[in-house]
């Protein structure tokens, strides 16, 4: 059990619906009290006619720190592969002042290879891909501490990924909050593994580094499990046209409840 606080977490999917629907959809959460909204950073749909309709993040990450006043808002996860690290720091300082500090940083490997196909980037390996995202983060870091003006606030760096010997390593060296993918026995073996790396490189990331995972369905089914498991940040994915919330308020009355 954790003493942080429970977050609901919204990970709008920018797939099969016009801009305007996820802007509606924004305000739709903010008013009802989630804690965060996410996109995803892809180029095509990952659900669905692989074609439809689909928006990029960073761009719209913009826009929404205009359109919110109170939610972190970030994307679940920054595919590290698709911009020069320096630059994509210096979007994430110049989103976090949009914001008035409210952006997190989420990162991660990358995996969908019609992205990198389509666009002209290296797809390689998986360990190919680690190994970027292993030496992006001292640029990331460097850059947004080089900064003028510096961030509104030490912006927080979400890791995505679950692999033992690496990720979860670069995970307990450089991250905020860790999304784990998978059930609840994955999230407890893999944080324990996560906190095996964190001694290893000195940081106490049982205290120090936020466990997140993805929920779907009703909250009274795997909330309290998760939460005993050590995960507080909590994020029901929407896919478009119509951005259904109902299952996004189940979860914010869940909180509150437990509140």
């Amino acid at each position: 059990m954790t003493d942080r606080a429970i977050r609901i977490a919204l990970q709008l999917q920018p797939q099969h619906a016009d801009y305007s629907a996820i802007r509606d959809a924004v305000l739709r959460a903010e008013d009802m009290g989630v804690d965060v909204i996410f996109n995803w950073d892809h180029f095509y749909p990952l659900s669905g006619d692989p074609d439809g309709k689909h928006f990029e993040a960073w761009t719209m990450l913009g826009a929404w720190a205009e359109q919110t006043e109170r939610v972190e808002i970030g994307a679940l996860v920054t595919g590290i592969g698709y911009r020069n690290p320096d630059l994509l720091a210096d979007m994430a300082r110049t989103v976090d002042h949009i914001s008035g500090g409210r952006l997190i940083l989420g990162l991660g490997a990358g995996w969908f290879e019609k992205d990198y196909d389509q666009f002209g980037y290296e797809f390689g390996t998986a360990g190919s891909r680690i190994a970027s995202l292993a030496a992006a983060m001292p640029r990331i870091k460097a850059r947004l501490a080089a900064g003028n003006p510096a961030p509104e606030r030490e912006i927080p760096i979400m890791i995505g990924g679950s692999g033992v010997k690496k990720t979860l390593r670069i995970v307990a060296e450089h991250a905020d909050i860790w999304h784990s993918f998978g059930d609840v026995d994955v999230l407890k073996t893999k944080s324990a593994i996560l906190d095996e790396h964190g001694a290893a490189v000195g940081r106490d990331t049982s205290a120090l580094v936020e466990r997140s995972v993805a929920v779907s369905g009703a909250p009274e089914a795997t909330g309290d499990v998760l939460v005993a498991a050590g995960a507080t940040l909590l994020t029901i994915g929407e896919s478009g046209p119509d951005y259904d919330l109902s299952t996004v308020q189940a979860w914010v009355d869940w909180r509150d409840e437990r509140r």
